[in-house]
């Protein structure tokens, strides 16, 4: 079996959420109070989760397994639960997305445990604007996990930047700068429509084309080919070595070449970022649900998934979970 849709793509690239606890309180995602947890009870056990990547790898042709969260450094038993994917036939290529907060703190032993390659989220390098961005004076811990993740021999490691508009966007050539200088690979992401409070605005995000026009005043970018289905666009940075991703989720989609489907921390699987439904694998689970019959019912979910995300069409409806509750 595989995990295909009607519009002839296959899944090979499960994002794992792991809880839709967070840290921080990035503006573009949560409010400045928090939001309310999800309850424990609710939330997959390791032997669940792993029960279920397991059935991903050996029935389901999936390949590369991705942890999120919500912030995953949060989940107790991290580096086991990353042991037991690479230990699964094939060993999959694994990677996180964090924000890093104890990565300095986790890195060697999640490098032990065979965890690929890492991607941290930061927006900026002045400490000020990482506060006024994330609610939280935390910059030091996220340079120091970054180094960690680096002196843990996980690389290339990378850097996930959103700008925004009047508060970082000005910074994005000095990130790059400081990114090249610390050999890390940075990719600017869009603002996608995913926060909690629903106030995301098209007319004030920061486009793909206005990056790269901010990153044209100070360098000279030339396209790569081979994108595949991997999410940046990629750019040579004055000729090379270096390289800077785009990743224009809004205006330049590229929902025909997407090979991703997610699992959220309450074992429901969502066959796009942006899907407004899901279907519930852990109820059938925890009802004695053999894994032949969890892996027909993922294969029904994948076989639903729409041909975009339709951002662009007037009735576009933003998923009722936010980001920290869906995994990157």
């Amino acid at each position: 079996m595989e995990l295909g849709d009607r519009h002839g793509r296959v899944a090979t690239d499960l994002r794992v959420s792991l809880t839709d606890r967070c840290n921080l309180r990035c503006q573009y995602c949560m409010p400045a109070e928090g939001l309310d947890w999800m309850p424990a009870e609710e939330t997959l056990t390791d032997d669940e989760l792993n029960r279920l990547i397991a059935i991903a790898v050996t029935r389901l042709g999936v390949t590369d397994v991705r942890f999120t969260g919500g912030e995953p450094l949060l989940r107790r038993g991290l580096p086991a639960i990353v042991a037991a994917t690479k230990a699964l036939p094939g060993s999959p290529r694994t990677a996180i997305t964090t924000n890093a907060l104890g990565l300095k703190h986790t890195a060697a032993a999640l490098a032990a445990a065979g965890l690929d390659r890492v991607n941290v989220s930061l927006d900026t390098t002045d400490p000020e604007t990482f506060e006024r961005i994330t609610r939280r004076p935390r910059l030091h811990d996220v340079l120091d996990g970054l180094a960690a993740a680096q002196a843990a021999g996980m690389r290339p490691v990378k850097v996930n930047a959103v700008l925004l508009r009047g508060i970082n966007d000005h910074e994005a050539p000095d990130l790059l700068r400081w990114c090249m200088k610390h050999e890390y690979e940075l990719r600017f992401i869009e603002q996608m429509p995913l926060d909690a409070q629903h106030g995301w605005d098209r007319a004030s995000m920061v486009t793909a084309d206005e990056t790269l026009a901010l990153l044209g005043e100070s360098f000279r970018l030339t396209p790569l080919d081979g994108r595949g289905s991997a999410p940046a666009e990629k750019f040579l940075v004055d000729d090379g070595p270096h390289t800077v991703g785009i990743i224009g989720s809004v205006t330049r989609p590229f929902c025909g070449d997407c090979n991703r489907v997610r699992l959220t921390a309450d074992g429901q699987v969502r066959n796009c970022l942006f899907a407004r439904e899901e279907s519930d694998l852990r109820a059938a689970l925890r009802s004695g649900a053999s894994d032949d019959e969890l892996a027909q019912r993922w294969v029904a979910a994948m076989a639903t998934k729409r041909p975009g995300h339709g951002i662009d069409d007037p009735a576009f409806l933003q998923p009722t979970r936010p980001m920290s509750a869906i995994g990157g």
